[in-house]
């Protein structure tokens, strides 16, 4: 089942954020697609707000990861400026991927074949100046009873 949410602003981009993260575990990995300026880093920046992260979130995009501190840690990549796939190697993903932190992933689609089954897609499309077209596609069983949870939150139905 994917779903698919559209959301009027950026506040309402960012509080979508904050439902999907009241709906992630420890291990989760959201992986992120969408042009440069979609709404990808405002989303995290919900999510994170959900998760008590007190740093302030923003585009890792200089260092490829960020590491938060919150109710779970948080392994913020933006992979902007990844050159070549094998860079991510380098970097030791497994251990982000696999452990018991929450991973999310901007311009995920340039590692797609590093990233683990069970994980979920979030593609950020502009409508308009403000509006944007959020998918989620699940893949594996993890996401998709987090979509029939997400389904159900009033404020998001289209």
């Amino acid at each position: 089942m994917n779903l698919t949410i559209i959301t009027k602003s950026p506040e309402e981009t960012k509080k979508l954020g904050e439902e999907v993260g009241k709906l992630t575990k420890p291990g989760d990995l959201l992986a992120f697609y969408g042009e440069l300026g979609a709404g990808k880093t405002c989303f995290i920046q919900g999510i994170s707000h959900n998760l008590e992260v007190k740093d302030y979130v923003t585009s890792p995009s200089f260092t490829i990861i960020n590491e938060y501190q919150g109710k779970v840690p948080i392994y913020h990549f933006d992979l902007f400026r990844l050159n070549n796939v094998e860079e991510i190697s380098e970097l030791g993903y497994e251990e982000y991927f696999h452990g018991d932190a929450l991973t999310v992933i901007e311009w995920a689609g340039k590692i797609e074949h590093f990233l683990p089954k069970e994980h979920l897609k979030i593609d950020i499309k502009f409508k308009d100046r403000y509006q944007r077209t959020i998918s989620f596609i699940p893949q594996g069983d993890r996401f998709d009873k987090f979509l029939k949870e997400l389904s159900r939150i009033e404020n998001f139905r289209n």
